[in-house]
């Protein structure tokens, strides 16, 4: 099958899906004012496979055929330094917004992948294969749902008054399992192809039903898509030049009664592999998320230095002192997703992985400076990001002249000039769009708490600890 274009894709999506928007159904998710948004938005991967700017990098050609990069399975530091520059040339493309429509599904494929190759029964690795190379050869969009709405967090998913706060099995036929629950926090769903669920946490030996992970078409019957309305506001362009142009879509993903067949059942009932998968997929996911924060970051940088040019303060101090943090945070991040790569490890079925350790490094790195980034640039910027005109006052006869008066900038910087990287600040960081961002640097691709404990095993893991008491015993000896 050839790459699809981008008006396949968009033609795809025109299923009869059931997507909810404020309480009512979607009819047509591609015409819808605020979700038509995404699927353009989405539509950055599909428009790259054709671009002569970006072909070589999105498009692999192997074996007589060709495929999207993201369906390319790791198998060498390379893969992943090349996926990683995919996914970043991607995001770019989005003006700072991940596209994620294959990243985040192939980085689950990649982990059912991993995990079923060390399976007893070859049934479920085979299915996973057979998943995987009709994704690719179809170039498919994925959506993945792995986090549950949990209830009480403290306890377990057997231990829920509602048994349904985590996705588990109500039913098993000869022909398949009908399931029920939901996932919360689910990105892409309303203009994916295939929807990847995958448990989220360890289970104990009493929590079979829960253990679980299959694909189904978005548009099968019993799913049900309520996505969340935050930054639907109408946004002027002049005003927010990001979040005029892109957006992404979060649901909270309902499977009410849904038949899953055998052939789309990947885990059922293995709780031993269950923690597996899910962590499987955090390594491959972790990598995907710093390697799309990279644009977001520098986006910082150079707005930083802009608007400190163009207030005339480049030349103080403090402000040099707030770029080279801001320089330092940004290559950092950047040194530390290249050297995940580059430190990559081997799986069962002879793909790699990257480094978990470098890459929970990296993800820490960056959700615990990204709040002090957004203040540097915002210090920079000064207060006219929440206090400045809007698109009517700049096409008004009457109010124009005195903007282009007293806005004005240092000499040579006239007041549009300076206004449009003011809006560009303030869709940023001061924005809904900026406030999505800064929640995803908390919570997107696991807490930060959850990385810690990451970086913990991780360390202890690659033998560090093992080491010290190796060095230490020998030094008792003496």
């Amino acid at each position: 099958m050839p790459l699809r274009t981008p008006v396949e894709y968009i033609e795809s999506l025109r299923d009869d899906r059931e997507v909810w928007f404020r309480g009512k159904r979607v009819p047509d998710v591609t015409e819808h004012p605020v979700i038509g948004k995404a699927v353009q938005h989405a539509a950055i991967d599909y428009r790259m496979a054709e671009s002569d700017a970006h072909r070589d990098l999105a498009v692999v050609a192997e074996g007589g055929r060709q495929y999207s990069r993201y369906y390319k399975i790791p198998e060498s530091a390379e893969d992943l330094l090349l996926r990683s520059r995919l996914i970043e040339t991607a995001t770019a493309e989005g003006d700072t917004l991940v596209v994620l429509i294959k990243e985040i599904g192939t980085d689950a494929l990649f982990a059912l992948l991993a995990v079923t190759a060390q399976m007893d029964n070859p049934v479920y690795h085979r299915r996973v294969r057979v998943f995987y190379e009709y994704c690719r050869d179809n170039d498919l969009a994925l959506a993945t749902a792995q986090t549950d709405v949990k209830g009480n967090r403290v306890q377990r998913p057997s231990e829920q008054a509602d048994p349904d706060l985590y996705v588990r099995v109500v039913e098993r036929r000869d022909d398949g399992l009908v399931v029920r629950g939901a996932k919360i926090h689910t990105s892409v769903t309303p203009n994916a192809n295939e929807v990847i669920v995958l448990p989220t946490r360890a289970m104990g030996a009493q929590e079979a039903d829960w253990s679980i992970a299959f694909a189904l078409p978005v548009n099968t019957p019993g799913v049900k898509l309520l996505t969340s309305p935050f930054g639907d506001a109408e946004a002027r362009p002049g005003e927010r030049p990001i979040s005029a142009r892109h957006k992404m879509m979060e649901t909270m993903t309902v499977f009410d009664d849904v038949f899953v067949p055998n052939d789309r059942i990947f885990l059922d009932g293995d709780t031993q592999r269950a923690g597996l998968l899910a962590l499987t997929f955090v390594e491959y996911h972790r990598f995907t998320a710093v390697s799309y924060k990279l644009p977001l970051v520098d986006a910082i940088v150079g707005a930083a230095a802009t608007i400190a040019d163009f207030n005339g303060i480049l030349g103080a101090s403090h402000v040099r002192e707030k770029l080279i943090s801001l320089i330092a945070y940004a290559e950092t991040l950047r040194a530390l997703t290249q050297k995940a790569a580059e430190r990559c490890v081997g799986k069962a079925n002879g793909q790699v992985a990257p480094d978990p350790l470098m890459v929970n490094i990296a993800k820490s790195h960056f959700a615990h400076g990204y709040h002090t980034a957004v203040q540097h640039l915002q210090e920079l910027a000064g207060g006219i990001l929440v206090t400045g005109p809007g698109d009517e006052d700049w096409a008004s006869q009457a109010t124009r002249p005195y903007l282009e008066k007293y806005l004005v900038g240092r000499r040579g910087v006239d007041a549009a000039q300076r206004m449009r990287m003011m809006n560009f600040i303030r869709d940023l960081t001061a924005s809904e769009y900026g406030a999505y961002q800064e929640v995803l640097a908390i919570h997107a691709e696991g807490s930060l708490e959850a990385e810690k404990l990451q970086i913990f095993r991780s360390y202890t893991d690659n033998g560090s600890a093992g080491r010290v008491m190796d060095l230490a015993r020998k030094m008792a000896q003496f």
